[in-house]
């Protein structure tokens, strides 16, 4: 009895000191009692665990406070419950890291599909991961109210199987990649109902969860009478529909006002059509086209029909700059152009029984045609033209899923593979012919452990057939890696090295590159320079760590960043190495990256710069913010064959 006293009396000492927090006491281990054999592996020695009375931070025990605050039927309890959400998702670790083509439903390939079932949700309150998360908040519940839900007909469009049909291998997985790739859709799993599959046949459940798609916005340029507005929805009427505006007024003469505007349908067979207009700076373009890409490796057929029209306000680069106080003498140029091409794909033949071979040899050919009906002056650079190219090419397309590479949980999709490429073509113009060749060479590889590697190289240029000259050379090339994800309690991290070279050869007097040395992402953010930059050829190189915490505010997921950035620039006129000119341009900071995956302006970042040289402000400090997202991955499928752009500034 007294024994009992004693362990009694303990425990209630123990919960005094732990306070309103739970403290979980030392576990006892077998295994810590027993002495490590020297001749295993070091890393099967299991540590003692922690003394949790000893920790100076117990982040459990905030968390539980403020959670506690939150139920509270007071105006701030209120308020807190509807800026922070205290439930941590259930994450859904199987099958996300590092797995190839999902081939867990092998054994249904070429049964016959039966009945597929739908069932998409809306944009907040739902996880795929955690199928009990309901909405709960006032902000998640009004934000479904005035959301149109994706249709199922439009979800039908993505699908790459039909009821009736016999169900092919990597159906299921590359639709559930597809329609994670689409604007308006967030998630999405696709999956066979086993409890009713048969030796023959089979039911699938689609489930999908929607990007909230309307968009809007009011930014000041200066004051009152000077702003931007924007105003969009990606998905209208729920049919993935894209419609966008940007108006702008308050702006100098001659055009105190600007608008730009775009939409595009999907159709079936992933066939888009779609319609521009540009009206700014007394110039205005617009045109229409209808596409249909490679989009998967199943696709056998691809190509465009586009038609644009131009009418530019320019100023020629001969002209002698005009008088102080004076407008630059400003020339009207128009002129149309069309393209259209098509590209076959064929598949290689299989040697491994039960697989099919990845690799596709795709030819393309296409025809471009520019039409000048005002021509101010007869350049190289400044005329009609008929552009006749061809291309071949081998493609190796494969699709690994992971998380916490550009979103923060959600399911994403990290292409790897080989693309070789070769085009060429003539060039028929008013100044003479001349023939184009291109060379691309691109691959990517991805490991759980090592991360994720990707390199392209690409050369290009004109050879005039009159005297065999070259001209307007370009040299491209870029490396991408992604380290692996690192965890340390509830927080993820991330780093990132990419380095992007391009060097012109023999390019134009007049031709310099349109994005110089600030560009964001990958030049140097947030980089305003003192004076004009005219690169002709430049050596980008960026880092960048991210460390996702488990904070939420307003429904946007924070993470924690640093960056170094640098720019190495030859303003040589022609191009040639981008080394041998001045001291690089460089960039360092800290900042915050707000990002909500259920919105189609998902990132919002608040970044503090130092830059040593060339920077507008004199200490060389800068706090800005840009909604851009910081580095997109680079598909593997084949596109038209075109003249790559080098940009005229």
């Amino acid at each position: 009895m007294s024994r009992s006293f004693l362990i009694l009396c303990l425990s209630l000492v123990g919960l005094l000191l732990s306070g309103p927090g739970r403290v979980r006491a030392q576990d006892f281990t077998p295994r810590v009692a027993v002495p490590p054999d020297s001749l295993r592996a070091a890393e099967k020695i299991v540590a003692p665990p922690a003394d949790s009375l000893g920790r100076r931070f117990d982040e459990a025990r905030v968390r539980l406070n403020l959670e506690r605050y939150t139920r509270r039927s007071t105006i701030m309890g209120r308020s807190l419950a509807a800026f922070f959400r205290f439930t941590k998702p259930r994450q859904e670790d199987h099958g996300l890291d590092a797995v190839l083509l999902n081939r867990q439903f092998d054994q249904h390939n070429f049964k016959i599909v039966r009945r597929v079932s739908i069932t998409p949700f809306d944009a907040f309150g739902y996880s795929l991961n955690d199928s009990l998360r309901q909405p709960h908040t006032f902000l998640e519940k009004s934000g479904n109210a005035v959301h149109i839900r994706t249709a199922r007909s439009r979800i039908r469009q993505v699908l790459l199987f039909r009821v009736g049909q016999p169900l092919l291998p990597q159906a299921l997985a590359e639709s559930e990649r597809l329609l994670r790739q689409t604007d308006e859709i967030l998630d999405a799993r696709v999956l066979v109902n086993e409890a009713t599959a048969t030796r023959d046949s089979v039911d699938i459940l689609v489930y999908t969860t929607d990007v909230f798609s309307l968009t809007g916005g009011y930014e000041l340029r200066g004051g009152l009478n000077q702003a931007v507005v924007t105003a969009g929805d990606q998905n209208f009427l729920g049919l993935g529909h894209q419609l966008s505006n940007r108006y702008q007024f308050g702006r100098d003469l001659p055009q105190t006002w600007g608008y730009e505007a775009g939409y595009r349908a999907p159709f079936r067979n992933f066939v888009y059509a779609e319609g521009h207009y540009y009206n700014e700076f007394e110039s205005h373009s617009g045109g229409v086209s209808a596409r249909r890409d490679f989009y998967s490796p199943s696709a056998r057929w691809a190509g465009a029909l586009t038609a644009d029209v131009f009418n530019l306000r320019i100023v020629l680069p001969r002209d002698a700059p005009p008088a102080e106080g004076q407008p630059p003498n400003y020339k009207i140029r128009s002129y149309t152009s069309q393209t259209l091409w098509v590209g076959r794909a064929l598949r290689l033949r299989s040697y491994d029984l039960g697989y099919e071979n990845p690799g596709r040899l795709i030819i393309a050919g296409s025809i471009i045609n520019e039409h000048h009906t005002t021509n101010p002056a007869n350049t190289p650079d400044d005329r009609t033209r008929v552009i006749l190219l061809g291309s071949v090419g081998y493609s190796v397309r494969r699709y690994y899923k992971d998380k916490y590479l550009f979103g923060f949980g959600r399911t994403e999709d990290v292409p790897a593979g080989t693309l070789l490429s070769f085009t060429t073509g003539v060039e028929h113009n008013a100044v003479g012919p001349r023939r184009y060749f291109d060379v691309r060479v691109a691959g990517a590889g991805y490991s759980e452990r090592q991360g994720y590697l990707y390199g392209s190289l690409d050369f290009n240029t004109f050879q005039r057939v009159l005297d065999g000259g070259w001209e307007q050379g370009l040299l491209s090339g870029q490396v991408l890696y992604f380290t692996r994800r690192f965890r340390a309690g509830n927080y993820l991290s991330r780093h990132l090295l990419n380095a992007r070279v391009t060097a012109g050869f023999n390019r134009y007097p007049a031709e310099v590159l349109l994005s110089g040395v600030s560009s964001n992402p990958d030049g140097v953010r947030g980089f305003r320079p003192s004076g004009q930059i005219l690169a002709t050829s430049r050596l980008l190189a960026n880092y960048e760590g991210t460390v996702y915490t488990p904070l939420s505010l307003l429904g946007f997921r924070v993470a924690v960043l640093a960056f170094a950035d640098m720019a190495v620039v030859n303003e040589r006129i022609g191009g040639g190495s981008p080394f041998g000119g001045d001291a690089p341009y460089t960039g360092f900071g800290l900042g915050l990256r707000f990002r909500n995956e259920l919105t189609v302006l998902r990132t919002f970042q608040i970044l503090l710069g130092f830059y040593p040289r060339g920077q507008l402000s004199p200490n060389g400090l800068r706090l800005f913010e840009t909604n851009r997202d910081s580095y997109n991955f680079s598909d593997f499928s084949f596109g038209q064959p075109s003249v790559v752009q080098y940009g005229i500034q």
